[in-house]
């Protein structure tokens, strides 16, 4: 049986006490409970951050293109930007989990974490309204936001552009292992420019993992300097 949500640390979290718990407590309950569960709420805490970071960046950046927008988006609204804010906030021991998925360690994968604060921005934008959810989110990815004063670039376009500058083939990707459950899986991916180089790495997603993978070529045939 799962514990009833703690409010109080909640209302630490979001900075004010919960109106509607029921949205929080559904925000804050995984799949693996059996029970009704974030994903409506993330799928709606997705699109309230990634308006929120856009019209910032937007205010903030005046003479930046659309590309360098999109880039710094991709960035700030991430799995992997998610993931940090809620371990900050150690938002995942509010999460309500199943038996099987407890004790497979989902408090501590970061698709969790990061689905999980998206459903909890869902949440507070029904349940206090856009001008809360925007506070939360901007108490949180302030700095961030404030900190690329250039736009940063994904490593997998990065990649491409290094090995089209030097007239290579198109780097390529493959997944070389899946392992762990469902709901908290852990991707192997190689990628390769031609005979030229090759390098794995390891991440929570497919495009987590082929993130890794290019960063970590990249380094190499920079340091090569090929």
């Amino acid at each position: 049986m799962n514990d009833p949500l703690d409010t109080g640390a909640l209302a630490g979290i979001i900075g004010d006490a919960p109106g509607d718990a029921a949205l929080y407590d559904l925000a804050l309950t995984h799949g693996s409970t059996g029970r009704a569960d974030y994903q409506r709420l993330e799928f709606l805490g997705d699109r309230v951050l990634g308006l929120v970071i856009a019209s910032e960046l937007y205010t903030r950046f005046p003479t930046a293109s659309e590309g360098e927008m999109s880039s710094r988006l991709h960035v700030l609204a991430s799995g992997a930007t998610c993931a940090a804010v809620a371990r900050k906030l150690d938002l995942t021991a509010l999460i309500r989990f199943g038996a099987q998925a407890r004790s497979d360690g989902g408090r501590y994968s970061d698709n969790i974490a990061a689905d999980a604060i998206e459903a909890l921005i869902g949440a507070l934008y029904l349940d206090k309204g856009a001008d809360a959810a925007r506070r939360f989110i901007l108490t949180h990815w302030n700095e961030m936001i404030d900190g690329q004063q250039a736009a940063p670039k994904h490593p997998k376009a990065a990649l491409q552009e290094w090995a089209l500058a030097r007239k290579r083939r198109p780097p390529e990707y493959e997944i070389v292992a899946r392992e762990g459950p469902d709901h908290a899986p852990r991707f192997r991916v190689a990628v390769s420019v031609g005979k030229l180089a090759r390098a794995e790495a390891e991440g929570a997603s497919k495009q987590a993992a082929e993130k890794a993978a290019a960063a970590a070529l990249l380094a190499e045939l920079e340091g090569q300097d090929i």
